[in-house]
């Protein structure tokens, strides 16, 4: 990058380049405050905004430790000016705080009185702020608790949330660590047990751990310390009915305590695991099931897979600020720009464990990432080329020519259970006629999914194909080789769900193998640079190789 170490653009993001022999130890250096940008050969670009540099010191980093891994990382000199102006953007933080005041209720409290003034006159807030009960606070209704974090975020004073939460509806629940039902003990790993303290210890905010890690265990021991009546919002039915047999097993709870409310049974109960399709449902332009929210006295409100949040589930959130929330992702990345939502309605991030940390621990399992770049026939290249814009990515994406080289992979891996996944339902129909193998889509029934699921579980199926509902919440944990074939564009987050889906560390300690399948000289190989972005930042090197070397000799493997 030319013309200095830093570029300032215009959304006040800095684009920082790194030049450091042990990349791990930059990657977990910069990786709390900044999220990489691209990575060619050595020199990492990581871009730093505010909002990552605020999630940093929410979770417990400082200016001077991110300061101090800028000067140490970064490939030149890193400007003294640019320096203070990272330390100062993160001290805007909790220079305004939310508080309960005993005698007036919620309040905006100011630890810099000019700061203070300056909001209170801002349009934006119009309307959300009450009287002015001294220089230093202002009075705030409960109800507008979540909108004003939105808007001083947008303004740039993000406020740190000290009100506090009610208890909700007392229930007991409890971690069954001793085994249940003639159950093996177990106990919560360390990262598990660090990832509930932060959480609690912040009140609010999200817990972001990889695929395989045990996050819906994370999820079970803060309803153990809440103890209380808790809603948990999963994708699918699939997955709701997964956290269910998982609470079943390894908590106090037993099955008439959990209701599952979705598009096939509506019970409320103490602990109500609802899907995000029921609840942004629409019946008259009106969204029917959103009174759930209010239908008991919730003490904790869970968001698996929070980095997937819809939109009416964030407006309702801004209303429930008092209650506790858990958001539970691998990656806090939403390629619609909304991750400033999530910091304010559900909270910061609290914590985040390196995916690379947790493989070396033994909790999940080692990952051999490898890009197959294949080259079109002569007639797809020309009908690439004439295409409108908008079709080229689905023309690279689902080309024929993949086909052979899918099949090729699975061959490669005699006897272990593949996933080839992909976004288009055409490509997959073609994928599971040419591979002989069942596919799994939106339109199969979740009747059918789980026999699906259990029999590829069992090995009675080696090879299953699926389309984008395999991108999260299904337990899988005997895959052990996904094939990528298409994508939704360049999405980063769904790059990093699909690897998840082979992580779940195998009994024998061997690797795992994920393939993304491109087509070169299209947008197809734009798209996956930047798809792998964040498994990059998390430590996982793509090995590019030719089409030609999978349909022939063995692949180079990776140490």
């Amino acid at each position: 990058m030319s013309g200095g170490p830093l570029i300032v653009q215009s959304d006040k993001t800095l684009l920082l380049e790194i030049d450091h022999p042990d990349a791990q130890a930059c990657r977990m250096a910069i990786a709390p405050f900044a999220e990489l940008e691209r990575s060619p050969e050595h020199v990492h670009t990581y871009r730093l905004t505010p909002l990552g540099l605020w999630n940093a010191r929410a979770a417990g980093h400082d200016a001077e430790g991110v300061v101090d891994a800028l000067i140490k990382y970064s490939r030149y000199p890193v400007p003294h000016a640019l320096l203070v102006d990272v330390a100062e953007t993160m001290d805007r933080y909790g220079r305004l705080q939310l508080a309960n005041d005993p005698a007036h209720g919620l309040v905006l409290r100011a630890l810099d009185r000019v700061v203070l003034v300056e909001v209170a006159k801002s349009k934006k807030l119009a309307g959300m702020l009450g009287t002015k009960l001294d220089d230093d606070t202002i009075a705030v209704h409960p109800s507008e608790r979540g909108r004003l974090k939105q808007a001083l975020l947008k303004l740039g004073w993000p406020a740190e949330d000290l009100a506090g939460y009610v208890d909700g509806e007392a229930h007991p629940i409890e971690l069954a660590e001793a085994g249940k039902g003639g159950g093996k003990p177990w106990t919560l790993r360390s990262y598990q047990r660090e990832a509930v303290e932060a959480f609690w210890a912040g009140g609010s905010g999200v817990v972001v751990l990889p695929c395989g890690a045990g996050k819906t265990l994370v999820g079970a021991a803060a309803m153990a310390e809440a103890k209380a009546t808790t809603l948990i919002l999963v994708t699918n039915t699939v997955a709701g009915r997964q956290w269910k047999r998982e609470l079943i097993a390894r908590t106090s709870l037993t099955e008439e305590e959990i209701g599952e409310y979705s598009g096939e049974r509506k019970e409320i109960r103490p602990v109500t695991i609802a899907t995000y399709q029921v609840l942004t449902a629409r019946r008259g332009g009106a969204f029917t099931h959103l009174d759930l929210f209010n239908a008991r006295d919730w003490g904790l409100v869970v968001y698996d897979e929070v980095h997937l949040l819809p939109a009416p589930i964030f407006r309702f959130t801004a209303d429930l600020q008092a209650r506790r929330r858990l958001g539970l992702t691998a990656t806090l990345v939403r390629e619609d720009g909304r991750e400033g939502d999530v910091f304010s309605l559900i909270g910061p991030k609290r914590y985040d464990a390196p995916w690379k940390d947790i493989e070396s621990q033994g909790w999940i399992a080692p990952a051999q990432c490898t890009e197959v770049r294949v080259t079109l026939t002569d007639a797809e290249r020309m009908s690439y080329a004439t295409a409108e814009a908008e079709e080229r990515y689905r023309m690279a994406a689902t080309a024929r020519t993949k086909l052979p080289v899918v099949r090729a992979l699975v061959d490669r891996h005699p006897g272990e259970q593949t996933l080839v996944i992909g976004a288009y339902i055409d490509q997959l129909h073609q994928l599971g006629e040419y591979l002989d193998a069942p596919i799994v889509q939106g339109s199969t029934t979740n009747k059918e999914r789980e026999r699906l699921f259990d029999a590829f579980r069992s090995g009675e199926i080696r090879t299953l194909v699926i389309s984008k509902v395999g991108n999260f919440s299904i337990d899988l944990p005997e895959a052990a080789v996904a094939i990528q074939v298409s994508g939704t564009f360049g999405s980063r987050q769904e790059e990093a769900q699909r690897l998840g889906r082979v992580l779940r560390p195998k009994s024998d300690g061997r690797q795992a193998h994920f393939y993304t399948v491109v087509s070169r000289d299209t947008i197809d190989t734009e798209y996956a640079a930047h798809r792998q972005r964040f498994l990059a930042e998390q430590g996982y090197a793509y090995t590019i190789v030719d089409a030609d070397d999978v349909l022939g000799p063995p692949l180079p493997t990776v140490d």
